[in-house]
């Protein structure tokens, strides 16, 4: 079973390629463009990782223009060619919107998630999704469905063939909130308990000892990938939209962030110590 890509992964790696190529060969944008006989706001489109559907006639132009080896314009057009599929996500897209932190999860090799209110998604045990979704009644019952099964979608990277590193800092209120079941939270804890066993899945807690904290300006996904060409991305999001950062500065202070709270954080033999007490204190099920 081969590990699954990411078109938009794959979107930006042509980008960049295309890029590497012109400006290793001297050539501006506007003279490459008209060199190539493609448009200009095309090949910008196209560098910019925008283009997402681009011609085949365009690669073998630009190929040409910059001198480009057999190998290399077999390696373009690949990229082309799965930058243009569409993963299991767009069917959902009524739940995750334009931007679709799945397309990049597909492909990541590590994902460091730092979680201030509630269980990171990847963790979560369906009750506690659906509470998740129906908490404040946001959504209709159809769309709460949506939300779980999209949900639940997600996690089975977590169990894929070669399956990413997924490093958890969760803040201690996110284990302490009331739901209207227990049970619902004790099974909740449990499944962590039980997943942070798993070789690829490390589960802190930012207990509140911690005090103030690198993370009080919210939670974070920072996504890491395998191939060398693929810089990391950062993934935050809010009530109404989400946003990828993609600034090498900006994506570094998240990195310089994420290292603070797993310093504060409690280490995973701690925190399995931790959460069993949390069960504890709230009594059987």
């Amino acid at each position: 079973m081969h590990r699954p890509f990411s078109p938009t992964v794959r979107r930006r790696r042509l980008a960049r390629e295309l890029r590497r190529l012109r400006e290793a060969s001297g050539l501006k944008l506007s003279t490459a463009a008209k060199d190539a006989d493609v448009p200009q706001s095309t090949l910008s489109n196209i560098e910019s990782a925008d283009a997402r559907r681009i011609k085949a006639r365009d690669i073998d132009a630009l190929a040409d223009l910059y001198g480009a080896s057999q190998e290399v314009r077999v390696a373009l057009h690949e990229l082309s060619r799965e930058s243009k599929e569409q993963g299991w996500w767009s069917k959902y897209r009524d739940v995750f919107g334009g931007n679709a932190l799945p397309d990049f999860e597909a492909e990541a090799s590590m994902i460091r998630t730092y979680q201030c209110q509630v269980i990171p998604g990847l963790l979560q045990t369906p009750a506690y999704v659906e509470a998740v979704f129906r908490g404040g009644g946001a959504y209709a019952d159809d769309k709460v469905t949506r939300h779980v099964d999209a949900r639940l979608r997600r996690q089975q990277i977590l169990t894929r063939n070669r399956p990413p590193h997924l490093w958890a800092v969760v803040d201690e209120a996110a284990l302490r909130r009331r739901l209207e079941d227990p049970a619902i939270m004790r099974e909740q804890l449990q499944h962590l308990v039980d997943l942070a066993t798993h070789h690829n899945i490390d589960i802190q807690v930012l207990p509140f000892t911690a005090g103030m904290h690198a993370g009080l300006s919210g939670s974070f996904y920072l996504l890491d990938f395998p191939h060398d060409a693929d810089p990391s991305i950062v993934y935050t999001e809010t009530a109404t939209d989400s946003l990828f950062v993609q600034d090498p500065d900006s994506v570094q202070r998240y990195v310089t962030i994420f290292a603070h709270l797993n310093a504060a954080a409690l280490r995973t033999s701690e925190t399995i110590t931790f959460v069993r007490r949390i069960i504890e204190d709230e009594g059987p099920a």
